[in-house]
């Protein structure tokens, strides 16, 4: 393991990292602190804050994979995505509507960071040779683990629901 593809990365990148990486840490005391209180407040604004940092830096890393044109490509509409569920979620609680707020804030988190997260790991990323150096296949064989548990957890709940209705 090596930082040096994340310290030799251009300034955009290296943003991008720390704003995400802040974001994933600090996203489970937001998100599942069990008193909604002050800190419960303050946590979340830091994380809304992170997040729209993150999705912004984002906008300025040049496409890899899939260039569409001026630089831009598939992944730039995860960006868009995390900053139109933000202004969701936070118009929910603004309404007071509490749980819709809380459903759209998590499911942002797992989404965003887990599937982006995911992305970081594929063979030839950044990330995943400065995880796993000659051994990219490991992030491909985590990119299926992850995958299967998001499709696992995305199939339980219905699953759930038959079971105990």
């Amino acid at each position: 393991m090596t930082l040096d593809p994340l310290l030799t990365a251009p300034a955009e990148i290296q943003v991008h990292v720390a704003l995400a990486l802040a974001a994933a840490l600090l996203g489970p005391v937001a998100l599942y602190r069990r008193r909604r209180d002050r800190w419960h407040r303050r946590a979340g604004y830091a994380w809304v804050l992170l997040m729209a940092g993150a999705a912004g830096s984002g906008l300025f890393i040049e496409a890899a994979v899939l260039p569409l044109g001026f630089g831009f490509g598939p992944i730039h509409a995860l960006s868009v995505l995390v900053l139109v569920s933000l202004a969701t979620g936070l118009r929910h609680i603004l309404q007071g509507r509490v749980q819709a707020h809380a459903a759209a804030m998590r499911s942002l988190y797992w989404q965003a960071l887990g599937i982006a997260g995911l992305f970081t790991l594929l063979p030839g990323r950044r990330l995943n040779v400065a995880l796993f150096g000659e051994a990219d296949w490991i992030g491909l064989w985590l990119v299926g683990l992850g995958a299967g548990a998001l499709v696992l957890g995305a199939l339980l709940p219905p699953v759930r629901r038959r079971l105990a209705g």
